[in-house]
């Protein structure tokens, strides 16, 4: 079963299958530093992050690259105003950046390339498209991209050049250019603003040559797919073709992938709206990272989807009941003397097939979800009655370790990420009253709760009940809700 994404370059679906060596070679447009990230953005990292870990379960290794874009227009003028040089202003924001990543699991691309640290690479593309005048230098000394030199404007997002009319703000940028058209590969320099005295001249880079030169300098002028948001298919990503395969005359990324927007409570997030929301003020209202992250993959990602707190707290009753089932097969005593229930084996082998078929089929993730549910439910029936079987306890382990491959969210890591929202919530002078409180629910690790319930046990078997009720009670109030069965001792988080 080959893994088949849609490709936005041409409007299908298509197998992904690496060019060389049986390695996915693939770029994602990362972050510009000049503010902590917004749920939106993390909702395209999860994805490309679902994207790499299904890839690598399916046998592929990686080689994903990501850039860090720490200098632009904001950059220079959110540093401007705060009085900081932009290395230490986008040092801050890229920190926060990559401990949001990790709060929410996100693995690390194997490369993170900086914009500023990748200067003469983009100075060398550039006089490559000067050399055959499809980059000209205008009379302020800022250099442009010729659109007309480039007949396949437009392939990717569809828009029609000459639909494009004279004025369009095509490049966000205030510099001269022959025609409204062309974008900017290089900004002059300007007063109070970064700049590199390099071979084209004294300034800086464009956005979108940064993520050309970067993208070939590790991966090679052609490779296997790049991602992003889909409000960078135009004219960032359609840009990035134009003067990649205008310099090398080859193709410049076989498959393209990007996530759709969200909205928040029904609307598009904005500021004004009062519904912008990042990370860190999510985790401050108390809600815990694994739940986030749940959330956000459970719309497949060229589905739009409407994030709504109900909807959070749904996410983290859903992986309590996971969480919950995982703890309970691990310990569940097999029935070695029985046979196996063949319509529950059917089940799980059927339910595991329809898990990587979900995932195989452009990353379904909401079917992927479904199957793995569908097991909780009859798994839970089969320990309830004492009826599972070795056999059939492997097999549901197996699922659910290929899931967690996946989704990633049933090793318990709220404690710490919550801890470190309250730690920097602190140190910026903000209220992390609410989060405080869930570090509460949160402060006893899996392992300390099943001490506790080992010791309660002992207890009661020492009909010390005065003991085994205060330690109930001592859970309890900490957040942990005990559930004594015909299996033992079942636990939950409020």
């Amino acid at each position: 079963m080959d893994l088949e994404l849609f490709n936005t370059l041409g409007g299908r679906t298509e197998p992904l299958v690496p060019a060389l060596d049986n390695t996915l070679r693939m770029y994602c447009c990362g972050p510009t530093v000049y503010d902590y990230g917004h749920i939106g953005n993390f909702r395209t990292f999860l994805h490309v992050d679902v994207l790499r870990r299904y890839a690598r379960l399916r046998g592929m290794a990686l080689k994903h690259v990501m850039n860090i874009t720490d200098v632009d227009d904001k950059i220079i003028r959110n540093a401007n105003a705060a009085g900081t040089p932009i290395h230490e202003y986008t040092a801050k924001f890229a920190r926060a950046f990559f401990e949001d990543m990790d709060a929410l699991g996100v693995e690390r691309p194997e490369i993170v390339a900086r914009a500023t640290e990748n200067i003469p690479e983009m100075t060398r593309l550039i006089e490559r498209l000067a050399s055959e005048d499809i980059a000209y230098r205008a009379e302020d000394g800022s250099w442009y991209f010729r659109i007309a030199k480039f007949p396949d404007y437009g392939k990717l997002s569809g828009k029609d050049l000459e639909g494009i009319e004279d004025g369009a703000r095509v490049d966000v940028d205030e510099y001269e250019k022959d025609h409204a058209r062309d974008f900017a590969l290089w900004k002059a320099c300007k007063a109070g603003e970064a700049s590199w005295d390099t071979p084209l001249g004294c300034g800086r880079p464009g956005w979108h040559i940064e993520c050309s030169a970067m993208a070939m300098k590790h991966l090679g002028p052609s490779f296997d797919l790049h991602a992003g948001g889909e409000d960078l298919m135009f004219p960032h990503h359609e840009n990035e073709i134009a003067q990649s395969e205008s310099a090398s005359h080859v193709p410049f990324a076989r498959h393209w992938f990007h996530v759709r927007f969200l909205l928040v409570e029904g609307k598009k997030m904005s500021k004004s709206e009062g519904n912008f929301y990042t990370l860190r003020d999510l985790l401050l209202k108390g809600y815990r990272a694994s739940a986030i992250r749940f959330l956000l993959l459970s719309v497949p990602y060229r589905h739009q989807m409407n994030f709504t707190f109900d909807g959070l707290t749904e996410s983290a009753n859903a992986i309590e009941r996971l969480r919950t089932f995982a703890r309970r097969i691990e310990t569940a005593r097999a029935d070695t003397s029985a046979h196996a229930d063949g319509a529950l084996s059917t089940l799980i082998e059927e339910k595991h097939r329809t898990f990587h078929a979900a995932l195989s089929n452009d990353l379904n993730t909401a079917e992927a979800r479904a199957s793995v549910f569908d097991v909780v439910r009859a798994g839970n029936i089969a320990m309830d009655n004492a009826t599972i079987s070795p056999e059939q306890r492997t097999a549901v382990q197996q699922l659910l370790q290929d899931f967690d491959t996946v989704f990633a969210v049933l090793t318990d890591r709220d404690a710490e990420s919550t801890r470190h929202a309250v730690e920097w919530a602190k140190s910026e002078g903000r209220d992390a009253e609410i989060a405080s409180e869930l570090l509460t629910t949160l402060s006893l690790s899996s392992e300390q709760i099943e001490a506790l319930i080992g010791e309660r046990n002992e207890a009661r078997r020492r009909r010390n009940f005065a003991r085994a009720d205060e330690i109930r009670k001592d859970l309890m109030e900490k957040g942990v809700i005990l559930e004594d069965g015909k299996e033992g001792v079942s636990w939950k988080r409020k």
